[in-house]
């Protein structure tokens, strides 16, 4: 295997399941993940969409780490802005107490959420421009605890949980480099910036004790059948979910009018969304895989599928891991 990968589940709540389906969807991929030989397994925090499973991020990352045993399991990512560091660097120092080696904390600055949202959360809408700053005090309360430090996370102090900054632009990427920590970039649904950022991470990089040497994980779609047909008809099934999505109403169209709005203007900026995307049966998405990260300058490959059924998500990454040559 030329490039490490690992998963992002969506935790998407489909119209015909229900939320408790959908989580017991992931413990079950996850297990899979682990037998397949993938690398990390991360969630990212949401909140206030009907259709998204994961905005206790950290109770679920518990949930899934409990029922594997060898897998790294992580958020990719928790939207700091919506937290105090101190109750972050508890949550996951107790993450890291009973999973030992085992927990990722990815660290995004947007809400993963609208106006409504931050209100309901008590937040401040400006809390997003203290992120470097909240980051570095995370990092603080997650390290050894200092002989005269007045507030300590407990359980987290000392227990150095690996902090791994998201981005979608060059903001992350300088930070990232600035503190000596690893990068994910946000390919999957924002690629716009994805060499820039970098090309500029990986020149800016000061290396840290931790990290000596700097480390980018980048982000595509996957979308892998037994066919060729098979995986580009998962691949339209989503593009035409994502065109319903994006209309006034929010709700599901006919193909006919799917297809219509995807030949418009605005569709070409919904295909551009999932512009990495590997689409097709195992000797296909192989070389796309490997020519994304080579494109991307990538160490890792963090992949996401939202093919339609729990089987087609099943199939397709397990169809990726073969074609990948991963252990299982």
């Amino acid at each position: 295997m030329s490039v490490p990968l690992s998963i992002l589940d969506l935790a998407t709540v489909h119209t015909d399941g229900t939320i408790r389906e959908t989580l017991d969807a992931s413990v079950d991929l996850a297990r899979h993940a682990e037998a397949w030989g993938y690398t990390r397994y991360w969630f990212a925090e949401h909140h206030n969409m009907p259709t998204v499973a994961s905005s206790a991020t950290s109770v679920l990352i518990g949930h899934v780490a409990g029922h594997t045993s060898t897998i790294r399991v992580g958020a990719g990512g928790i939207m700091l802005p919506n937290h105090s560091p101190l109750v972050i660097a508890e949550q996951f120092g107790t993450l890291e107490t009973l999973y030992p080696g085992r927990i990722d904390l990815g660290l995004g600055r947007a809400p993963g959420g609208d106006m409504n949202m931050l209100r309901a959360l008590r937040r401040d809408p400006t809390a997003s421009d203290h992120f470097p700053q909240d980051v570095v005090e995370l990092q603080a309360l997650l390290g050894p605890a200092a002989q005269n430090q007045l507030v300590r996370a407990v359980p987290g102090a000392g227990t150095d949980v690996p902090l791994i900054i998201l981005g979608s632009s060059l903001f992350g990427a300088r930070l990232a480099a600035a503190l000596g920590l690893p990068y994910s970039f946000a390919s999957h649904f924002a690629p716009n910036a994805l060499v820039d950022a970098v090309r500029a991470y990986r020149r800016e990089y000061t290396p840290s004790e931790q990290h000596p040497e700097p480390h980018v994980i980048a982000g595509m779609n996957v979308f892998a059948a037994d066919t060729d047909a098979e995986a580009q008809d998962l691949y339209t099934a989503v593009l035409r979910a994502n065109a319903g999505r994006l209309t006034r109403r929010g709700l599901p169209l006919s193909d006919a009018d799917a297809d219509a709005l995807l030949s418009s203007p605005a569709g070409e900026q919904i295909r551009q969304m999932t512009r990495y995307s590997a689409v097709g049966a195992p000797a296909t998405i192989r070389d796309q895989v490997e020519e994304f990260a080579r494109h991307a300058d990538a160490d890792e490959v963090i992949v996401a599928t939202s093919a339609p059924t729990h089987a087609s998500r099943l199939r397709s990454y397990e169809l990726l891991a073969d074609a990948m040559g991963m252990a299982g």
